[in-house]
């Protein structure tokens, strides 16, 4: 049975659809690494994103799938402003925020969260819980100590830690795992941003502390509106965390999908591939075989001409898979696959 907390995002996101009002659109975006030989030498360049273009609407819940090495934390980091994007354009609220100067990128920070992957290493050891939460707002020029004190408690109470004056004088290694990504999601917060890209938040946590922090930040999204962007490779968590799903291999997004439309039909071979690696509960299923593809990930310094997953792809077509590039097509109400498989859908 699906929660009141999935059908009232899933209002908000169709209200907006409707309205036509994206808080982030990224449009064809690409962010590649020089690589030189020998330090002078260039060798090439490593295409971690390659044309990637979606939009994410306040409210809603966008998660990002895919192998180790698809691109996700790169477009994340690219989203952030911490990679420059090396073509394509960014748009948060209507202002194009690709290539921002110091004052901008401040101003568009202060309106994105980041909850980052490992909490233990993305918090200073020599600061203290208030000194981590108050530099922010330091930084972003709220002076008033009242202010920020109020801001403190609050956004504590939100992520639970509590009794809050025990908490406020404790470095990071006095923390459990789990307290310290509440912590890192409370510095997330502080500034009341818009946008929260969350990269893989829950894969250094015991299982009973994972659903904990993502039932924390679903109330913090019903609390605040926000718009998430959610990248994990743990296809577990995503059916009861997002709207959406996009699918990436090689840089690319190559599936995308309303979260149950996903979980019901997977149209690109690679997405299916993806859904038959999660581990299954069912005891039924114990000895059932699963077709994984061969081979590994392509190489993004060199990636394959045409689809970038055609060399492991058991349905490649000979002379249009591996020369061409195939756009997205559109093959079912809620779905768009970038597959040739289904060239006469467009």
């Amino acid at each position: 049975m699906r929660s009141e907390a999935v059908e009232l995002r899933e209002e908000v996101q169709q209200e907006q659809v409707q309205q036509g009002k994206p808080i982030l659109s990224v449009r064809d975006l690409h962010t590649w690494f020089e690589m030189r030989r020998w330090g002078f030498f260039k060798a090439g360049d490593v295409r971690a994103l390659d044309g990637v273009s979606f939009d994410l609407y306040q409210g809603e819940t966008v998660s990002i799938v895919g192998e180790s090495g698809c691109g996700k934390s790169t477009l994340a980091k690219t989203i952030l402003g911490l990679h420059p994007p090396t073509k394509g354009d960014i748009f948060f609220a209507g202002q194009n925020v690709s290539h921002l100067d110091k004052k901008g990128l401040k101003w568009y920070r202060s309106q994105v969260g980041y909850v980052q992957q490992d909490p233990y290493g993305a918090l200073p050891p020599f600061m203290t819980v208030k000194s981590i939460l108050e530099e922010p707002m330091k930084i972003n020029g709220i002076d008033s100590k009242e202010e920020r004190a109020r801001r403190i408690r609050k956004v504590l109470e939100e992520v639970k830690l509590a009794p809050i004056e025990d908490f406020l004088p404790k470095f990071p290694h006095m923390l459990s795992g789990g307290q310290q990504q509440r912590l890192v999601i409370a510095r997330a917060m502080i500034l009341e941003p818009k946008l929260i890209v969350a990269d893989e938040p829950v894969s250094m946590l015991d299982a009973s502390v994972r659903v904990e922090i993502l039932q924390l930040l679903q109330g913090l999204q019903r609390a605040h509106n926000l718009a998430i962007i959610y990248i994990t490779h743990d296809l577990s968590t995503v059916r009861y965390f997002s709207e959406r799903i996009f699918s990436m291999y090689g840089g690319k997004i190559i599936e995308k999908s309303s979260t149950q439309a996903l979980l019901k039909n997977a149209w690109h071979p690679y997405t299916r591939a993806l859904f038959e690696a999660t581990s299954d509960p069912d005891v039924n299923n114990l000895y059932t075989y699963k077709e994984v593809p061969s081979g590994e990930p392509p190489s993004l310094l060199n990636p394959p001409k045409g689809c970038r997953f055609h060399p492991r792809c058991s349905k490649m077509i000979k002379g249009l898979c591996d020369q061409e590039i195939p756009p997205e097509f559109q093959v079912a109400p809620e779905q768009w696959a970038a597959c040739w498989l289904y060239k006469d859908k467009k």
